[in-house]
Parts: structure tokens; C-alpha cells; sequence
């Protein structure tokens, strides 16, 4: 069984989810509501949505001058493909 569009499929999901919680974020944010942590959307980056996150943030323009966000999301992105690098060649 083929692994791989699986993954695809996760990262593609992640990658949504990640950039809907950022424009829903920011919306909240206008309306003064109640927020999203973030610990959750750093959660969220962790587990696959940096990219997402990534292009939410610069979209929405939110978070981009949180040094976390502006320093930690595009960090967090290296060291996924990095890491997706790796495991690429190490099972060819």
C-alpha cells in the first residue's frame, strides 16, 4: 500500500485548517471577540499546517508583529521540509 497520498492528503488538510484558523483568528480580533490561543495555532503548525499558517498570516496581515509568529512559523516550515527532505531520501 502507497503511503504517500495519504500524506498529501494530511498536509493538504493541516494547511487548510491552519489558514481558516488564522482568517478566523483575525476576524475575531476586528469584533473584539474572544480569541484563538495561541498555543493552538502553534499546535497547529507543528502538526503539519506552517505553510497554511504561513500564508494566512501574510494574507490576513496577522500576527506580523508578533515576533513568535513573524520568527517561529517560518522556522517551524524549514524544519518540516527538512524533515520531509530526510525522510524522502532516506527510503529511496
Amino acid at each position: 500500500m502507497n503511503i504517500y497520498p495519504w500524506i498529501y492528503f494530511y498536509l493538504l488538510a493541516m494547511n487548510i485548517v491552519a489558514f481558516f484558523l488564522m482568517s478566523n483568528d483575525k476576524a475575531r480580533a476586528r469584533k473584539r471577540e474572544r480569541r484563538i490561543p495561541e498555543k493552538n495555532l502553534f499546535i497547529t503548525a507543528w502538526l503539519g499546517g506552517s505553510l497554511g499558517m504561513l500564508l494566512g498570516m501574510q494574507i490576513f496581515r496577522h500576527k506580523t508583529k508578533h515576533r513568535a509568529f513573524t520568527l517561529g512559523i517560518p522556522m517551524i516550515l524549514l524544519i518540516q521540509i527538512g524533515l520531509v527532505l530526510y525522510w524522502y531520501y532516506a527510503i529511496k
